[in-house]
């Protein structure tokens, strides 16, 4: 798709563009809440379940591995500012309109998947301390909540997620408080973080559980999704970003090595919703478990919204660049934010959370995902050659030839049968585009024949 395909100002949708209301500090809060969430709070038992007593480990090559990709995306973002993400990368890089909206289909597919999981695990183990309710039910009502604070409006979604990211965040904290009393009092078995697991060589488990642990650590990327809502964001981002990565990177490693120091590990792994619960439980320090599940309860909520606000941000900025129907768009004259494609996104995700568990979302969720960071890396160095009229981040150019062959390493540690999942939702995405191009094409056709007017 040529530069010419997107739509010029003057005919994107109603209500005009979008409302530059976030700030550097905003920001940051955005993208450690969006890190921090359903990964941390429901994954480590799976993680435990694959490296053993050693889970900090995994989430350590995790880490680098979002540290890595951050590079890429640092230097994109602040080169090319625009909604689309990705999807805006690839396009400039490799100049195919189908190849970008594969891309931009894998980074809403992913989106909503993690939301499908964090709605999910709304219903489980933590929700159950104080009602039990069907939790396919609480899942729709879970997305259409949120859905309606997206369309509220940008600043409205991200001070909701100002409270919730502090809410989550005094979660960990306590989690890391329970972890130092107890190794202070003697209770706690410091060694056991230092185990793996006797059923797997010791590389292996452990790329196997950072491929786990993985998703306790995505987020970072949608924050590049609401930069034309962001106030210079050439100067703020890069800043927000390593500052976002390198503060949740320190909390997951003391969590992870605070619940296998508490925990055995085998009693982690069969905790699949709630893991974090039993060190509470377990640790020196009386805390209500009910105050701990709303706290939970918080940190699933703050991941699906940001996932459904980058969601819907997306779309918008595909649109914008001519490669969706130009009806997303459509942007509501009072709240300024582009309501027909959170609509869009409201509706498939409901659509996924009726389909998959916990973990299967999450596992398609990150393969989706490293599958985009591959592109995103490859477009960083393709895109060296070309010029912008501003300033912007530059990425050392040997990191994204190590985050490939990082990412690479972690794919090949996936199941055949999360890649079929992915697989399929990509042809969705195909069939979608097609579609979309026949319908244009006819459109394209009957045009000359219409009469003046």
């Amino acid at each position: 798709m040529s530069d010419t395909a997107r739509l010029p100002e003057s005919q994107v949708g109603e209500g005009g563009g979008l409302a530059r209301a976030i700030g550097p500090r905003l920001l940051l809060l955005f993208i450690i809440g969006d890190m921090l969430g359903t990964g941390i709070y429901v994954r480590v038992g799976a993680v435990a379940g694959e490296v053993g007593g050693a889970v900090w480990v995994s989430f350590l090559v995790a880490f680098m591995l979002a540290a890595l990709t951050a590079f890429a995306y640092a230097e994109l973002v602040t080169k090319y500012p625009g909604a689309a993400g990705a999807a805006l990368y690839t396009n400039r890089a490799f100049r195919n309109p189908l190849f970008s909206f594969i891309v931009a289909f894998a980074v809403i597919c992913s989106g909503l998947a993690s939301a499908g999981a964090a709605a999910r695990a709304f219903g489980g183990d933590y929700l159950g301390q104080f009602v039990n309710l069907p939790a396919l039910l609480v899942a729709i009502l879970f997305v259409l909540l949120l859905s309606l604070i997206n369309f509220i409006g940008i600043s409205e979604s991200l001070k909701t997620n100002l409270v919730l990211t502090l809410i989550e965040l005094s979660g960990l904290l306590l989690i890391i408080l329970v972890g130092a009393l107890a190794l202070f009092g003697g209770t706690a078995e410091p060694t056991r973080p230092f185990e793996f697991t006797s059923e797997a060589a010791v590389p292996l488990a452990v790329l196997t559980g950072a491929s786990v642990a993985f998703y306790a650590l995505i987020g970072f990327e949608d924050s590049v999704n609401v930069v034309e809502e962001t106030e210079n964001p050439s100067r703020t981002f890069p800043r927000a970003l390593f500052g976002g990565i390198a503060l949740v990177g320190v909390v997951y490693l003391l969590v992870a090595f605070t619940a296998t120091m508490i925990v055995d590990p085998a009693r982690l792994a069969g905790e699949e919703s709630a893991p974090l619960r039993l060190v509470l439980t377990e640790g020196p320090l009386a805390f209500p478990p009910q105050l701990f599940a709303v706290i939970a309860l918080v940190a699933i909520t703050n991941t699906a919204l940001a996932n459904l606000i980058m969601s819907s941000r997306v779309l918008y900025g595909m649109a914008r660049e001519g490669v969706m129907p130009s009806i997303f768009t459509t942007v509501h004259r009072g709240r300024r934010t582009p309501w027909v494609a959170i609509v869009f996104v409201a509706l498939i995700m409901i659509g996924l959370v009726l389909t998959g568990d916990v973990g299967d979302l999450a596992n398609t969720t990150v393969v989706l995902l490293l599958l985009v960071f591959i592109v995103v890396n490859i477009s960083v160095l393709v895109l060296r050659r070309e010029r912008v009229d501003h300033s912007h981040f530059t990425a050392p150019a040997v990191i994204p030839i190590l985050a490939i062959g990082t990412i690479l390493v972690l794919l090949y540690q996936q199941e055949l049968a999360i890649f079929q999942r992915a697989g399929i939702l990509l042809l969705v995405g195909l069939a979608l585009y097609v579609v979309n191009y026949l319908v244009k094409r006819s459109l394209d056709r009957e045009a000359p024949h219409e009469p003046n007017r």
